[in-house]
């Protein structure tokens, strides 16, 4: 398992088409599933292995994290949350352990009908030593704690990654490490279709946290609910605290990964480096930080997501481009209200039958920039392995469109797909696009970065910043128009279609329903503030 990082150059078995607990348990067979009186700790890596099996003792050796050492090397396999916490050996106190809750019913009024289920989860964030968060565990939280799923991200500071486990009732499933979200079998599959980047994920990762109890909201429980009395919910924090947590685990796992990467000098795989710059590999989701159902004609203006506009968490906070501009520019409230009915916005879950007029409880959920994808093109400009022009040249090719570009995705043909050392890996990028430019228009990807790759260093920051400013205001003005605001609420929703057909999109409370046809065309933001047909 510590060949992980480059079991990719080796191939892999034929991956598993539905990377589910089904799936896993199917896997697992009758190797002594049932045998609570010789509990294993087993390993199903899905689209890598094609059985269950129990690690060898040299493979438990190797597991460095505390679930490993603590538990499964001691033969000890905590049936829940419970015993999880209970069995580590420091006491749980506010400076070490933080209990979370989620569920996209939370908000949802109570005595709804029909009623949807309120399924809730706990996210608890742990150290098992010292003050540093080395275990995330996720669990159902008003459900029979032995039943319900159990699923523990453990950081192992020896190898350097997140092992991630999953408890199926009685047993401990080893499910892979950070490196085998990155490698061709196991990317996008089972526990990876959403730890994408190997990385922890919090969706909801910007306030107002939505579907999180936090500052901004509280989830709803009925006075007499039993609930109440659970141990855990009573130490249940705010999500704006989870944020930190989570923007501390990614940034570590980044860390660890490009100091691998480019320990020999060599990056092996240029491609899976430079995807997080031209592509969307993740998305986080983001909203505005007011009530739906507080919002009337005469509320004045709203503030929408700023990473609906453009990535301005890489472009203004992370490259630091002199932008003077407002952001996010302000939308009417009334423009708002009336697209509700324009477009019959909706809550529905069909499977419990449930619907309801109108928005998610924070107005205006879309997809936005993925701190994960965020974190390594900063680490990376941090580190030398590209410069800030370079990154900031692929953001402005369309740097309208922060999400789901097709236009900047194209520049990754130019990417090197061999061993690349680490001094040449931008300079052999560049080449490709600018030699691809000579003999494409100038409004093509290449020709766009080729230009913004012309400009002067002393030049460029100002360039792009006054780029910026004026599609701003464009947009500003744009947006107080009826019609304006219809053509972004068409924006938004073609950017949701994009995000439910990742697996990302796991309930359907997450997003409104809207009566904007599912197969209406992709669309795309220009520069001058106008949506238009994706090409």
């Amino acid at each position: 398992m510590q060949q992980a990082r480059t079991a990719e150059t080796r191939g892999s078995p034929p991956g598993i088409a539905h990377p589910t607990s089904r799936a896993v348990l199917s896997a697992l067979g009758d190797a002594d599933f049932d045998d609570r009186n010789a509990p294993k700790l087993y390993r199903f890596v899905v689209g890598v292995d094609q059985q269950a099996r129990p690690l060898e003792a040299h493979e438990l050796a190797e597991l460095g994290d505390p679930m490993a050492e603590l538990f499964f090397r001691k033969d000890a396999f905590p049936l829940t949350v419970q015993d999880l916490l209970a069995g580590l050996p420091e006491p749980a106190t506010k400076a070490n352990q933080s209990v979370y809750l989620i569920g996209e019913a939370g908000q949802i009024p109570l005595g709804s009908a029909p009623e949807p289920p309120r399924a809730m989860r706990f996210a608890v964030a742990r150290a098992a030593t010292g003050r540093d968060v080395d275990l995330l565990v996720s669990t159902g939280a008003n459900e029979d704690p032995a039943a319900t799923f159990l699923q523990v991200a453990a950081w192992d500071p020896v190898a350097k990654v997140f092992n991630y486990y999953m408890r199926l009732s009685p047993v401990w499933v080893w499910a892979g490490n950070s490196w085998s979200a990155l490698a061709p079998g196991s990317r996008g599959h089972g526990c990876f279709d959403s730890h994408i980047n190997g990385s922890v994920v919090m969706k909801e990762l910007k306030a107002p946290w939505s579907n999180w109890q936090s500052q901004a909201a509280t989830i709803r429980l009925a006075p007499d609910s039993p609930f109440r009395d659970d141990p855990l919910y009573q130490q249940v924090v705010g999500a704006e605290n989870l944020e930190l947590t989570v923007r501390a685990l990614i940034g570590r796992w980044t860390a660890a990964r490009l100091a691998a990467v480019a320990q020999d000098g060599i990056v092996e795989h240029p491609e899976q480096l430079m995807r997080h710059l031209f592509t969307t590999t993740a998305v986080n989701l983001a909203s505005t930080t007011t009530q739906s159902s507080t919002i009337t004609p005469s509320s004045g203006d709203l503030l929408l997501p700023p990473g609906f506009w453009l990535n301005g968490d890489a472009l203004l906070s992370d490259l630091e481009l002199p932008v003077t501009a407002a952001l996010p520019p302000m939308a009417p409230a009334a423009h708002y209200v009336e697209s509700l009915t324009t477009f019959d916005f909706a809550l529905e879950e069909k499977s419990s039958g449930f619907s309801q007029p109108g928005d998610t409880f924070f107005a205006f959920v879309v997809p936005e920039p993925a701190c994960e994808d965020n974190d390594v093109v900063r680490q990376m400009v941090e580190q030398g392995l590209i410069t800030d022009k370079f990154a900031a040249c692929a953001f402005m090719v369309d740097f309208t469109d922060p999400v789901f570009s097709s236009v900047r995705a194209q520049l990754m043909a130019h990417v090197p797909t061999t061993p690349t050392a680490v001094t040449e890996l931008q300079d052999h990028t560049v080449q490709a696009i600018l030699e691809a430019a000579t003999s494409l228009p100038p409004s093509s990807p290449e020709g766009r970065f080729a230009a913004a790759w012309a400009l002067a260093d002393d030049v460029w920051p100002k360039t792009f910043a006054q780029r910026i400013d004026d599609y701003l205001g464009r947009v500003g003005r744009r947006i107080r128009e009826s019609a304006g605001f219809d053509d972004y609420v068409r924006l938004a929703e073609s950017r949701r279609r994009d995000f439910k057909a990742m697996r990302l999109n796991e309930f359907e409370l997450t997003l409104p329903t809207t009566n904007i046809p599912v197969d209406a065309a992709r669309l795309r933001m220009n520069d001058d503030g106008t949506v238009a047909p994706a090409s």
